[in-house]
C-alpha cells in the first residue's frame, strides 16, 4: 500500500473534539443506573480514535440515567438542590468511563466543576489543555458547576474553552440524527444530513438546549448528532463518512 495514501486515509476530519454523551444512553434500558457493557463499548471506541487516528477527545457525560434535576424540581424539590444531585450523577458516569478507559490502557483524567479532590481534579482549563496535548482523554464532570444549566451547555462551553473543532452529540434509542419530526412518533419523519443553526432555532428542532445552540452558533462550533450506540459510528464520523446530522 502507498504510504502517503494510507496516511491521508487515516487523517481525521477533526483533531480535537468534545464528545457529549447522553446519560440515558449509559443506563440499563428501562432501569437506569450504569450499564457496564455500554460503558465498555464506548471506551473501546474512544480509545480507538485516540490511539489510531490521533484525535484529542474530551467527554462531557450527562447524568439522566441516575437523576434529572428538572424532574426533581417538577416534583417539588428545590431546583438548585435537585440540579446539584444531577451534577453528582455526571461524576458517577465520568468515573465509570474513566475506569473502563484505563482498563484499556488509555490515560484519562476526570475534571469536575464541583471540587471533590479525593475523586477528581478541579476543572482548570490550562491543565485540561495539557492533558489533551499529552494524549489523555479528559472527562468534564458536574456540568458547568451551576444549577439551571444543562450538560449540553457545559459541552458547548468546554468546547470553546479548549479550542475543540466540533461537538459530537451522541443520542440513543436508535435516533440517528436530527429529524423534521419525532421519528418515534411519525414514521414519515425525514432525517437532515445538514441543517443550519438558524433552522434548528426557528423550527425548535431537538438537537441541544437553546442556550447551547446559540452559544455554538455565536462561536462557530459545529455539532454532529449521531447514534451513539451504533458500533463504529464515532470512528466513521472522524474519518469523514456521512454519519448523522451536521449542524452548523
Amino acid at each position: 500500500m502507498n504510504t502517503t495514501a494510507s496516511n491521508l486515509a487515516a487523517r481525521p476530519r477533526w483533531k480535537r473534539v468534545v464528545l457529549k454523551l447522553s446519560g440515558e444512553a449509559l443506563g440499563e434500558p428501562g432501569r437506569g443506573g450504569i450499564d457496564v457493557d455500554v460503558v465498555h463499548q464506548l471506551a473501546v471506541e474512544i480509545h480507538d480514535v485516540c490511539q489510531n487516528l490521533g484525535v484529542a477527545v474530551a467527554v462531557v457525560p450527562g447524568g439522566g440515567n441516575l437523576w434529572r434535576g428538572a424532574r426533581g424540581a417538577a416534583e417539588g424539590m428545590d431546583h438548585t438542590q435537585s440540579d446539584h444531585i444531577g451534577m453528582l450523577g455526571t461524576v458517577m458516569n465520568a468515573l465509570a468511563l474513566q475506569d473502563a478507559l484505563e482498563r484499556l490502557g488509555q490515560d484519562t483524567r476526570v475534571q469536575s466543576a464541583l471540587e471533590m479532590p479525593r475523586v477528581a481534579e478541579a476543572y482548570i482549563r490550562r491543565r485540561a489543555m495539557r492533558h489533551l496535548d499529552k494524549g489523555r482523554v479528559v472527562i468534564f464532570a458536574a456540568g458547568t458547576g451551576n444549577p439551571f444549566f444543562t450538560t449540553d451547555t457545559a459541552a458547548a462551553l468546554r468546547a470553546a474553552e479548549i479550542d475543540a473543532e466540533v461537538i459530537l452529540k451522541g443520542t440513543h434509542s436508535g435516533v440517528e440524527g436530527v429529524y423534521n419530526a419525532d421519528p418515534k412518533k411519525d414514521p414519515d419523519a425525514v432525517r437532515y444530513d445538514h441543517v443550519s443553526f438558524a433552522e434548528v432555532m426557528a423550527k425548535d428542532l431537538k438537537v441541544m438546549d437553546s442556550t447551547a445552540i446559540a452559544f455554538c452558533r455565536d462561536n462557530e462550533i459545529p455539532i454532529v448528532v449521531f447514534d451513539l450506540l451504533q458500533p463504529g459510528n464515532l470512528r466513521s464520523i472522524l474519518e469523514g463518512k456521512p454519519i448523522g446530522t451536521l449542524v452548523g
